[in-house]
């Protein structure tokens, strides 16, 4: 689930993970990631995600490297990622596939360790650069590069280390242009470019999305129950609500899992998804 802050290692668990599953009627997705804390402020690590749409005639494979420095009130992420080539199965269309890299920062606005009353800002900036074929006005289509940034703002209040709640905005940039524009067939997961409160596989190029999250805390069983909306608006389909429901719990004392069902819509009850999502994180 990509929430407003990351879980930093700490000195003693040097290496830590995650395995996820998605599943829906059109796609099914797994994601590996193994990260390792190289200095007491600085950790990397390798992401991996294999994608299997009915859209596309064949796997879709990528891979991200994420770095993270963190300074207590202040942390900084970069993520560079690669979607390899993935063949079209129609002559007409190129292959396609696409890299950039994912920004973000995490700021400490309040940490009241007395009264357990904490307050972060999320800061992203992402850029991709994504090979596909691109559909314009009139039936016309154009074998091309594409890119895309995207603009995220966010704040995570924490209260009594009891309850949470997040809220963010992200807004989306098009520098190729985006007028006259009704789609874009690419490989590129929209997710990789920005916080969504949404487990869906989004090819559709977006402008905006509002969304939030509110969270049970129960951190002496390292457990949490989590209730998340988000709406998005895009430029090549019907805007969509999504509503998510999660429990978090632990399996052991260095294995946690999530586990939640998403609820997907566009505004006009065209098209109604269910997704599910399971993922097991764990330390040494």
């Amino acid at each position: 689930m990509c929430v407003l802050l990351v879980a930093s290692l700490s000195f003693a668990q040097r290496w830590g993970g995650s395995l996820e599953y998605r599943t829906a009627k059109d796609f099914d997705q797994v994601t590996a990631e193994m990260k390792t804390l190289l200095s007491l402020n600085f950790s990397a690590g390798l992401k991996v995600t294999v994608s299997d749409e009915k859209e596309f005639k064949a796997p879709i494979y990528s891979l991200a490297v994420p770095f993270q420095w963190d300074n207590g009130p202040f942390k900084l992420g970069l993520a560079p990622f690669y979607y390899f080539n993935n063949k079209s199965d129609n002559p007409l269309f190129q292959n396609s596939t696409a890299f950039g890299i994912n920004g973000h920062m995490f700021i400490a606005l309040q940490e009241d360790t007395v009264n357990d009353l904490y307050t972060h800002a999320y800061l992203g900036a992402s850029f991709v650069r994504q090979k596909g074929t691109l559909f314009t006005e009139n039936n016309g289509f154009s074998n091309q590069y594409y890119s895309q940034a995207a603009y995220t703002l966010g704040l995570h209040k924490n209260f009594f280390r009891a309850f949470s709640f997040d809220i963010a905005a992200n807004a989306f940039q098009y520098p190729d242009g985006i007028s006259g524009v009704t789609g874009l067939r690419s490989i590129f997961n929209q997710q990789d470019l920005s916080s969504i409160q949404s487990f869906d596989i989004t090819h559709e190029l977006p402008e905006y999305t509002v969304g939030a999250r509110i969270t049970r805390l129960w951190p002496e069983r390292m457990a949490s129950l989590y209730l998340a909306y988000h709406f998005e608006e895009f430029y090549t389909t019907d805007s969509e609500h999504s509503f998510i429901l999660g429990n978090t719990f632990a399996l052991t004392e260095n294995v946690t899992a999530d586990i939640a069902y998403n609820h997907l819509r566009t505004v006009h009850n065209q098209d109604k998804r269910d997704i599910f999502y399971i993922q097991t994180h764990f330390f040494l």
